[in-house]
């Protein structure tokens, strides 16, 4: 579930309003909203395509869950989802691994 859109990297690029595929964000002047929560898929792809690393989505799907975004900065958890899938540069490496094999070794 999305849980934060960090105000300090968000640059207001809107482009996690036209990706969402359950329009969970408010376009606004500034920085977009969370506005229905509760309607997110847990898809990430608001994650994967934010070139800030400003978002952060919870692997709950569940349920909110308290988030501190200063942790997330100092954990490196903003953006973690796009560099696990090999989408920025530092780990492009990753994008042939089939991650099939790597999760389920097969």
């Amino acid at each position: 579930m999305i849980e934060v859109i960090d105000a300090e990297r968000c640059t207001s690029c809107d482009i996690c309003v036209n990706v969402c595929p359950t329009n969970v964000f408010d376009k606004t002047e500034g920085i977009p909203v969370i506005a229905r929560q509760g309607d997110c898929q847990t898809c990430f792809l608001c994650e994967l395509y934010c070139p800030e690393d400003a978002l952060y989505v919870s692997p709950y799907a569940e349920e909110p869950r308290p988030t501190d975004v200063v942790a997330l900065r100092q954990t490196a958890a903003l953006g973690s989802y796009r560099r696990a899938v090999g989408w920025t540069d530092e780990t492009r490496d990753l994008r042939g691994i089939d991650r099939s094999y790597l999760l389920f070794g097969h």
